[in-house]
C-alpha cells in the first residue's frame, strides 16, 4: 500500500501485482468519509475460482481507520480483473456507481456473449449511474464526473478534490496511455479525453489505474497534470491527434488480449457479480469462440 496527501484528500493506493491494477481509498480528512475506487476481486483462471484477498485488504484498512465509506465507484467495466464492488457493498453498505454510458457496453457484450434477451442492459446492477459533469461529495470533498471515452465507451474520470482518478485513460508518463482496440474503443476519442484531463490545473493529482513497472522500476500510481503534459511518452508536448492515433493503433495491433478479458467482462457488465446459477445450481462462464484474433494473426 502507498499513501498520499494531495489536493485536499488522503489517498491509500493498493496494487494488485497479478493484474497491475491500482485500487484507491479516497478519504476526506475533515470527516473521515471515504470512497473506494475500482476494487479488485481476485480470480484464478486455472481453477475458475474467485477470492477476496484484495478486497479484504481494503476492508481491513477502512475498519482499522474507522472510515465511513460513502461510495464504491467503478470507472468502467474492466477487461483485466473482476470488480469487488458487490462484495464490499455487502460488508460496508455503501452505494455503488459507474458512468451512465455503461449501458452501451452492456448491450455490446450481451451480443458478444450471446446472453438471453432478458439480460438487463439498463445499468440497474449499480445504485447510481453518473451523467457527464454530475457532482457529488465525499464528506466535504467536492467530486465530479468527467466522461473519458476511448479505452471503452463508458470510461469516466472521477475528480475528487484536486485529484483525477483516470484509470485506463492515462498511465504513468513513462508508460504512456491505455489501449483503444477493445470492442467500442476509439483512439480518436481517447486523444480527446486525454486533452480534457490535461486541461485541468497543472497541480491536479493524476492517479492511474494500472502500472506494470516498466524497465524494472517499482510500480507507481501518482503523477500530476504538469508531469503528464511534460513527459508522457504518448501525448506529452504537442503531439497531434493524427500522430497519437497512428502510434496507438500500431501499438494496439501488437498487444495480446488481457488474459482475463473474456471472463471479466461477463462479470463486470453485471456490476461485478458472477453469472446466475444454472438449473443444477452451479455457476458457469460463457466464452465466445473465434471472436478475437491473436496479435500475430492481425494485419
Amino acid at each position: 500500500m502507498q499513501t498520499f496527501t494531495h489536493g485536499g484528500a488522503e489517498i491509500a493506493a493498493f496494487h494488485d501485482a497479478k493484474t497491475g491494477s491500482w485500487q484507491y481509498v479516497v478519504v476526506d480528512p475533515a470527516t473521515r468519509a471515504a470512497a473506494i475506487i475500482d476494487p479488485v476481486l481476485d480470480f484464478d483462471e486455472t481453477a475458475a475460482a474467485t477470492s477476496t484477498r484484495n478486497a479484504e485488504a481494503i476492508l481491513a484498512f477502512v475498519r482499522e481507520r474507522e472510515l465511513r465509506v460513502e461510495w464504491i465507484l467503478d470507472t468502467h467495466p474492466h477487461a483485466d480483473h473482476f470488480s469487488a464492488a458487490p462484495w464490499l457493498q455487502a460488508e460496508l453498505g455503501a452505494p455503488t456507481a459507474i458512468g451512465e454510458k455503461v449501458t452501451g457496453v452492456q448491450a455490446l457484450w450481451k451480443d458478444l456473449y450471446g446472453l438471453p434477451d432478458d439480460f438487463p442492459t439498463d445499468g440497474r446492477q449499480w445504485d447510481r449511474l453518473f451523467r457527464e459533469g454530475e457532482t457529488f461529495r465525499v464528506g466535504e470533498l467536492p467530486a465530479r464526473v468527467m466522461f473519458s471515452p476511448g479505452h471503452t465507451p463508458a470510461s469516466i474520470t472521477y475528480v475528487i478534490g484536486d485529484n483525477a482518478f483516470v484509470h485506463d485513460t492515462l498511465m504513468m508518463p513513462d508508460a504512456g496511455t491505455s489501449r483503444a482496440d477493445f470492442p467500442g474503443g476509439d483512439a480518436h476519442a481517447l486523444y480527446c479525453s486525454i486533452r480534457d484531463i490535461l486541461a485541468l490545473p497543472d497541480d491536479t493529482g493524476v492517479f492511474v489505474g494500472h502500472d506494470y513497472g516498466p524497465d524494472g522500476r517499482e510500480p507507481a500510481c501518482f503523477s500530476t497534470v504538469a508531469a503528464q503534459k511534460a513527459r508522457n511518452i504518448h501525448v506529452g508536448g504537442d503531439r497531434s491527434e493524427a500522430d497519437f492515433v497512428a502510434l496507438r493503433q500500431r501499438r494496439d495491433a501488437t498487444l495480446p488480449l488481457p488474459k482475463l478479458m473474456l471472463y471479466a467482462l461477463q462479470v463486470n457488465i453485471r456490476g461485478g457479480r458472477l453469472p446466475e446459477p444454472e438449473a443444477d445450481g452451479r455457476v458457469y462462464f460463457r466464452i465466445p469462440a473465434n471472436r478475437f484474433e491473436p496479435p500475430e494473426e492481425q494485419a
